[in-house]
């Protein structure tokens, strides 16, 4: 019996549908990813987009919540104001095709642009909004990320506006094409 639940907890690792340890050559692709992406938190174009946003929130997100969120549409209003902002449209030109899942939230963990919509509307408490935060960046474990459906690694750092944090950056990579 134990033979059974390990290889079969073994092929569920394999196949990505649970968290696995990051094997030391993905920590090495990792690494390199971040340093791709991590300038974007300094971006002078990021920064003042964050900055506008967070001035003049769209309507559409006034009231949000979790629940709510939950409830919406990829179609619907709320999300389109956060996938076609200029925040959006700038960072899908940095998108690159290891890129799964990609989205900018503001000082309370809300999101103020995404490419598509993500299980959470606010991320405020968590290690991947939290930590930026303070000025650090974040690597969760590989795990299925339910909104984009694939077996991701997400890391996270902070939208920097001198030096002072304004928001964070989440970043999920396919594992399968971290190879």
């Amino acid at each position: 019996m134990r033979r059974i639940i390990f290889f079969a907890l073994f092929a569920l690792a394999a196949s990505g549908l649970i968290a696995a340890p990051l094997t030391a050559e993905q920590k090495i692709l990792l690494d390199s990813q971040i340093k791709n992406f991590i300038g974007l938190g300094t971006d002078p174009v990021v920064v003042k987009a964050l900055k506008d946003y967070i001035a003049a929130p769209p309507a559409e997100l006034k009231g949000m919540t979790q629940d709510a969120w939950a409830k919406l549409s990829v179609l619907s209003p709320e999300i389109k104001a956060l996938t076609k902002n200029s925040l959006a449209t700038y960072l899908k030109t940095k998108k690159t095709e290891i890129v799964a899942e990609f989205f900018v939230s503001a000082p309370g963990g809300e999101k103020a642009a995404l490419f598509s919509k993500s299980t959470s509307w606010s991320h405020k408490g968590k290690a991947k909004h939290d930590v930026p935060m303070t000025g650090k960046t974040w690597i969760g474990e590989s795990e299925l990320d339910e909104s984009s459906g694939k077996t991701t690694v997400q890391f996270s750092f902070p939208v920097l506006d001198g030096g002072k944090a304004i928001g964070s950056i989440v970043i999920g990579l396919d594992m399968a094409l971290l190879k």
